[in-house]
Order: structure tokens, then C-alpha cells, then sequence
């Protein structure tokens, strides 16, 4: 049976699927033994979910979905939408159905909306501090495996663009390539030969550019330029191709880097290290 929310869909992503085997993980093959030695099979429970801190929302839907799961008819209020900024004490989620269910899913469903939640409120103060309409925030690879489209899903809940998804979505030479192919311009054409149409290209000097634009770059990666290197870098690309600026990018960093004119900047830290933010689920009994 689906548990899906109708309006919540993520391509390439099978929610059900997801949901059933973290379920699977957690109860193991007895269940939860405490709920079902102490809690009567037909009590009820009202819950409700709030932000303890000032967070970005994001993973309601699939909260929702692992109580869906064990109690199909489980009645669901969500009046904080995805991507939405929720001050301290918001009310995100109201719950009522049946207590067991609710309890053995509660903390798979936490897990869920704290980690997605804190990613997109990590990435919302990126795009805050960058503090400008021209840079675009760009996420990158380094995901949990087996959790990057719900990951980088939280990262444009927090008004980030998602870079490549997958190793197939763009070639991506980076300085080992170059090492292997022998220089920038080899590497790129050797891309280009392939039919490779999008060809993202890591410098990490300024006398590499022409190279790389020469053989077909379409997109320059500007790995560990400081600012000022990096302000020289887009004046001589001149808006011919993108260009990105990666590499130890910090919340105290990122303004200046992108006032240097860089049309994207790149932050690993939003999916690999994001800190999951304090969200309850408090339930009462229904008499």
C-alpha cells in the first residue's frame, strides 16, 4: 500500500520504498516490543511536532509519510509548508491516531525532518549571508549514500540549486583527470571527443583558463582562489562560460567570494555536515 502524499513526489526517489526499509531497520523482526507490552492496541494519541529552535522547514511530507505507513487512517495537519522559515515553538505537525503506531514511528520520522530541516536551515543562511540576487548557492555530491535526492531536495527547500545530481549528469575534470591526461586542455578535448556536451572544468590557477576554454570548457570550477585571484579569474573568462567558485567557503567567507562576480558557489558542508536542528514530538493520551 503507497504511503505517499499525493503532492510530494521526488524524482528517482521511491518514497515507499524508503519509508518501509528504515521501518524495517528500526523494529527489526519483533517490532516495537515496548509499545506493544504497555500500550493498550486501541488507544489513541493527539501529537503534536515544534520547532525548538529557528529553523527552515523541509521533510514534513515524508515524516508524514512513515506515520501513514503503520496507521493508514492516522489524521495529519501540516501548517508550516516545505522551505518555509519557522521561528522557535512553531507548530509543524498535528497528529491523531493509533498510540502504537505513532510511537514506533516517531523516531524514524524525527530522524527524517530533523536532518532534512537542517539542511535546509544551513543552506538558508548561506543564501542569506551571500547577500545577493546575482550568485547562485550551488549544493554538491558529498551526501549520505542512499540519501542524496532527499538531501539535495532540503538544499533548495533552503534556496540552494542543486549541482550535479549524478556522475553521468556532466563531466567534471578535476586535477586528477588532469594528472592522468596530462594537462587541462588534453583532458578537456579528450571530454569533448567523447560527445560530452557539459564540461565542468576544476582550475585551480589563473594560467589554466585559456587552456581549458580553448579545448571546450563549458563551466570553470575556481577551486581555492582567494578573493582577489578570484576577481581576476571572472574578468578574464570575461561571461564567455559560468564560472564557480569551491573550496573553503565559509558563512564568513562566502559574501566577499561573491562579490567577486562568480556566477556560483559551491558549499559541501550543506549536505555533509549540516547539524540535525531540535525539533519535539510531544504526545497525549485521547480519553
Amino acid at each position: 500500500m503507497s504511503v505517499t502524499s499525493p503532492d510530494f513526489a521526488l524524482a528517482g526517489f521511491d518514497l515507499d520504498a524508503f519509508v518501509a526499509s528504515t521501518l524495517a531497520e528500526d523494529m527489526g523482526e519483533g517490532g516495537d516490543i515496548t509499545s506493544a507490552a504497555v500500550i493498550p492496541a486501541d488507544a489513541m494519541f493527539e501529537g503534536v511536532m515544534m520547532s525548538r529552535e529557528p529553523i527552515v522547514a523541509a521533510g514534513l511530507p515524508v515524516a508524514a509519510a512513515f506515520f501513514r505507513a503503520l496507521d493508514p487512517d492516522v489524521a495529519i495537519e501540516m501548517p508550516v509548508g516545505e522551505g518555509a522559515r519557522a521561528p522557535a515553538r512553531t507548530v509543524l505537525m498535528r497528529l491523531r491516531g493509533r498510540a502504537r503506531a505513532l510511537l514506533t514511528t516517531e523516531r524514524s520520522a524525527l530522524n527524517t525532518v530533523q536532518h532534512l530541516s537542517g539542511i535546509a536551515t544551513l543552506t538558508r543562511r548561506h543564501v542569506d549571508a551571500i547577500a545577493s540576487g546575482r550568485t547562485i548557492l550551488l549544493d554538491t555530491r558529498k551526501t549520505i549514500p542512499g540519501l542524496r535526492v532527499l538531501e539535495k531536495y532540503a538544499t533548495r527547500m533552503g534556496g540552494a540549486t542543486n549541482h550535479r545530481m549524478r556522475l553521468d549528469d556532466a563531466a567534471m575534470i578535476k586535477d586528477n583527470h588532469v594528472a592522468v591526461a596530462g594537462d587541462v586542455g588534453e583532458a578537456v578535448r579528450r571530454a569533448a571527443a567523447a560527445g560530452i556536451g557539459r564540461i565542468i572544468v576544476e582550475v585551480d590557477r589563473i594560467d589554466q583558463i585559456e587552456p581549458a576554454l580553448a579545448a571546450g570548457a563549458t563551466h570553470l570550477l575556481l577551486d581555492n582562489m582567494d578573493p582577489p585571484t578570484l576577481r581576476g579569474a571572472v574578468t578574464l573568462v570575461g561571461g564567455r562560460v559560468p564560472t564557480e567558485a569551491s573550496g573553503g567557503v565559509t558563512l564568513e567567507t562566502i559574501r566577499d567570494i561573491a562579490a567577486t562576480g562568480v556566477t556560483y558557489v559551491s558549499v559541501g558542508r550543506l549536505t555533509q555536515s549540516a547539524p540535525a536542528v531540535d525539533i519535539g514530538l510531544d504526545f497525549s493520551a485521547v480519553e
